[in-house]
Parts: structure tokens; C-alpha cells; sequence
């Protein structure tokens, strides 16, 4: 484990010019006083690795120092054409560039490891459309990515909710794939916000670079965007009364999160059933939900749900009399 270590903090080093202690042992996992150990051992070894002392210190390697441990283990390889997205790539305009560099590395590789990249095409394929829709690259992606690519700002037409059409000035930090459908992250003047692509109308690239915030954390943020959207959606609240089979399945016809926070809220009654109020996007919504439970589920409350959910019942009891 530590000769990997080892190799990894060269190879750390040699990838930039100069990394501080806690840079480098957040970056491998160990404590400052490893990475003091393991820099003194590489120096005993021959490697000249350098560390210059005070506040803006750090460590280096001396005279473009480079390592020819550059071999990569099997897992490595297969790791690394497993990381490739091609419908994301074609649709980002890079497909071109990703073949290439495929080839390049493939043609790098030792002769042993040249079936790295047929092994994981027989074993592996990211599907990233949801089932039912068909989708649609948006035509504004390609110039989008390349203003992502090179920090570029955007003048940007696009359509909102209502079908109005807004301009915004928009620094775009990155892209996201979603289920199919494609999001750019922005800032739009002090705040970050999330766009569809495929509501974009119109879209100019300027000259004019901006200044990255290196604090800005893509998947970070998408997370936190993401639970917020989905807790935006839940807008209203039904009550309902499960037996333990619906409370089972509760989870998987509605919202996963709001679901098992009404459970485990709930205490069951003497027939084992439990009542929950439940956070849903719209009575309409929750009707469709809540009668794929059947008799496993009781509306209590809003009294129209109620009602809406006997008058189902009422129909099927006569469907199947």
C-alpha cells in the first residue's frame, strides 16, 4: 500500500507545480506528518522532491523531474475506457477527439492489456435515456459545451415555464446529464442557477472570459439543486392510513424521501396499519399514486381524494362483479 502511495504522490507532483502538505494528504488520505515521511523516503530513493518552508511553502519535484512509472494495471485500463459516456460525448460535439484518445491510450497500453478496451464494451453500457422518451440532443449544446470548455460567457435567449421568452447574460459552469435531458449550470450575476438546454432559443458566445470561482463544486451543487427541486414539487398533503404491505410500497410509487420520512414518523394501530400525512405534488398526482395500492392504502384526507378514490373503487368492484 505504501509504494502505491508513493508512486501517487510523484505522479501528484509531477502533474503540478507544487502542492502544500494538507493538499497532498487530502489527496491521498493520510495525515501531513505520512506525507513528511513519504516525501523524505522518495528523497532518499533519488527522487528529488523539494519542500520549501513558510506559509506559502509546499512540495515540488526539482528540474522537471519526470517519472516513468506511468504503467497502468489492468483494472486501471478497464477503469478507464468504462469512464466514457459516448452518446454524452456525440452529443457535446467531442466524439471525434474521444475516438482519437481512445486509439492514443489503447496504443500506449502494454501488449497484455490491449484487450482492455474490448473487454469492457462486452461487459459494460451506460443507457442514459429514461424508458419512453426518445431523446433529442438540443442543437444550442455543442457552442454551450465549448463556452463551458473555455470559460466563456453567454448571451442567451430562453423560454421559461410559461412560455415567455427572458435574456440573460450567463457565465456557464458546467453540464449535467439527467435521465436524458441536459442542464447547464450558471451563474446568472451573483446567484448560480440550473437551465434546460432544450429551452434555450438562441444562444451568442462572447470573446470575453470570466473568472472561474474555483470554490464552485459541479456535483455538489446538482445534489443540492436536485433535493430542492424535488421538494418544491410536494406542494400539498393527503393523509393516509397503509397496512404493512403498503407501507412497504409506499416508497416506490411516490417520492422516496418524503415517503420514508412520513413512516418512520408513524406508529402502528392495533391492526398493524399506520397513518402517515404525506407530502405530494398535487391531488391528481397523489390519486394516480395511491390507487396502485389498492386496498393496501385508505384516503382519509382531503375528503375530495377520499371520494375521487371510492368512486374508482366503486368502479372496478362493478368492472370485475
Amino acid at each position: 500500500m505504501r509504494a502505491a502511495r508513493l508512486i501517487k504522490l510523484v505522479l501528484l507532483l509531477q502533474s503540478r507545480p507544487s502542492m502544500t502538505a494538507a493538499e497532498l494528504a487530502a489527496e491521498l488520505e493520510v495525515s501531513e506528518r505520512t506525507i513528511t515521511r513519504d516525501a523524505l523516503a522518495l528523497s532518499e530513493a533519488g527522487v528529488p522532491v523539494y519542500a520549501d518552508r513558510g506559509r506559502a511553502g509546499g512540495y515540488r519535484l526539482v528540474g522537471g523531474y519526470r517519472t516513468r512509472l506511468t504503467g497502468l494495471a489492468r483494472g486501471e485500463a478497464e477503469a478507464l475506457f468504462l469512464s466514457g459516456l459516448p452518446g454524452a460525448l456525440r452529443d457535446l460535439g467531442l466524439a471525434d477527439a474521444a475516438s482519437a484518445a481512445r486509439l492514443k491510450v489503447s496504443a500506449a497500453l502494454l501488449p497484455s492489456l490491449r484487450d482492455a478496451p474490448d473487454a469492457v464494451d462486452r461487459r459494460f453500457h451506460l443507457d442514459a435515456p429514461a424508458w419512453y422518451q426518445e431523446p433529442e440532443t438540443p442543437e444550442l449544446l455543442p457552442p454551450v459545451a465549448e463556452a463551458v470548455w473555455d470559460d466563456r460567457w453567454i448571451s442567451a435567449r430562453y423560454r421559461r415555464g410559461d412560455a415567455e421568452e427572458v435574456e440573460r447574460e450567463l457565465q456557464p459552469y458546467g453540464l449535467v446529464l439527467k435521465a436524458g435531458v441536459w442542464y447547464v449550470c450558471a451563474r446568472s450575476g451573483t446567484a448560480f442557477r440550473t437551465y434546460r438546454m432544450d429551452r434555450f432559443t438562441a444562444v451568442a458566445l462572447s470573446e470575453e472570459r470570466f473568472a472561474r470561482d474555483e470554490d464552485f463544486d459541479l456535483a455538489a451543487f446538482w445534489a443540492e439543486r436536485s433535493a430542492d427541486f424535488a421538494r418544491s414539487l410536494l406542494r400539498a398533503e393527503v393523509v393516509v392510513r397503509l397496512s404493512a404491505s403498503g407501507a412497504r410500497r409506499l416508497p416506490h410509487v411516490t417520492d422516496r424521501a418524503a415517503a420514508e420520512q412520513a413512516l418512520a414518523a408513524a406508529t402502528p394501530d392495533a391492526d398493524g396499519r399506520v397513518t402517515v400525512t404525506l407530502p405530494v405534488e398535487s391531488e391528481e398526482v397523489a390519486f394516480s399514486q395511491l390507487l396502485t395500492l389498492g386496498p393496501e392504502a385508505e384516503v382519509l384526507a382531503p375528503a375530495s381524494l377520499r371520494e375521487r378514490c371510492g368512486e374508482a373503487a366503486r368502479g372496478l368492484a362493478a368492472l370485475y362483479a
